[in-house]
């Protein structure tokens, strides 16, 4: 019989999410491309953006509710295939529904990748599962640096955006190859709890952080998926940008430990919503040299929204088990997904805006740019409103 390695799972799972995290920032850096390539509006292109974001958490809902049923094994060869045809139909898309659909794929497999690794690594490493957690989940920011510095270089060089998806073929099929074959664990959990878990979901306060994680990722994601199109005008280099903050997002979570122990989540939140509401309010602004300080104020403020919502359910709304921890990142997701077109059409409307108003081509784009950084920098300040409330809420339940 074949026994469980629970390294080159592991290993597996890491090069999966890295497939996951270069299709974000890959996908970022080919939008003025596929613009100019097929004629796509903003909107269009929003679009397209909004299909990963739909698929991911599409799959985190149904890997959540099967994970007890069908094991890591299921879902970690779902989203094998699904990268592979999501990638090669992206390869061979030759307009605006070829990408639609192929983009489903590739959001629908990375979904898949949460979904299975998270509690397979917690099912494989009973003693140690937070850290190597922290260990996994550091490759989300990990692997965006990596893809933003490729397509950076491939655009540098004249490698057009087929050939960038193309490069996603290489960690799609490393983490196949290490997959296939391989004993997994068998889930700890049973289907009794499952129920429990979905027993536990009607809660005000899970409701009320659903909502919110919307608007705490549309912050980070939504505005690191459009950071091409926003700041190509600025005077400073998008995917480099990019590339800094998360890299510096990277190094924070690795180093939250102590941050989150002194402030409690719910004071990280408080404290991170504000300082990424000055960071995006700057980026609106600023132009030049100035757009990276912004953007490490940015960072600053994002780098730990996503892992410490998703702890924040897990320590305060235990009776949820990974299904409400699945919820709450598919929650933040399908927010990005809804709020995409949204934000490619105040890109069209504000560059049609400056046309009218006699700005050239590039001044147009800058002025479209900063207006939409405008926009999205009201959701860190509704988010301050939230996380107040929250903070005094949690203080008196403390006492």
């Amino acid at each position: 019989m074949t026994t469980i390695n629970p390294n080159r799972l592991f290993s597996a799972c890491c090069i999966a999410l890295i497939t996951t995290a270069m299709t974000f920032a890959i996908r970022a850096g080919i939008l003025n491309e596929l613009s100019k390539t097929f004629n796509f509006t903003d909107t269009q292109l929003g679009w397209i953006n909004s299909m990963a974001f739909l698929g991911f958490p599409l799959a985190m809902m149904v890997g959540g509710l099967l994970y007890n049923s069908v094991g890591a094994r299921t879902l970690m060869y779902l989203a094998f295939v699904s990268h592979l045809l999501g990638l090669i139909l992206t390869i061979t898309a030759g307009g605006f529904w070829g990408l639609l659909i192929s983009t489903f794929f590739i959001g629908f497999a990375n979904g898949s990748v949460e979904a299975a690794a998270n509690p397979l690594i917690v099912d494989i490493y009973h003693t140690n599962k937070t850290a190597k957690l922290n260990k996994f989940h550091m490759w989300f920011p990990g692997g965006i640096v990596i893809g933003a510095l490729i397509s950076t270089a491939m655009t540098s060089f004249g490698h057009g955006w087929q050939a960038q998806i193309a490069v996603m073929l290489i960690p799609t099929a490393i983490y196949g190859y290490m997959i296939f074959g391989q004993q997994f664990p068998e889930p700890v959990n049973t289907e009794t709890s499952t129920k429990a878990n979905i027993s536990a979901l009607i809660s005000p306060l899970f409701l009320i952080m659903a909502f919110t994680m919307t608007l705490t990722a549309t912050t980070e994601l939504g505005t690191q998926q459009w950071v091409q199109r926003i700041l190509s005008a600025s005077g400073a280099q998008p995917m480099l940008i990019l590339a800094m903050v998360t890299g510096l997002m990277a190094v924070g979570r690795y180093f939250a430990g102590p941050i989150i122990h002194a402030l409690n989540p719910a004071g990280v939140l408080l404290v991170s919503s504000v300082i990424a509401a000055i960071g995006i309010y700057l980026m609106s602004s600023a132009s030049g040299a100035m757009v990276y300080v912004a953007a490490i104020l940015f960072a600053v403020g994002v780098m730990y929204f996503w892992p410490t919502m998703i702890g924040f359910v897990g320590e305060y709304l235990p009776k949820t088990g990974a299904l409400g921890m699945s919820l709450i990142g598919g929650a933040g997701m399908f927010g990005v997904s809804m709020w995409n077109p949204i934000i490619g059409g105040w890109i069209d409307a504000a560059k049609a805006n400056a046309l009218a108003k006699g700005l050239s081509g590039e001044a147009a784009e800058l002025a479209a740019g900063q207006a939409a950084l405008s926009n999205l920098a009201l959701f860190p300040v509704a988010l301050v409103v939230i996380f107040t409330g929250l903070y005094i809420y949690r203080k008196k339940v403390a006492k």
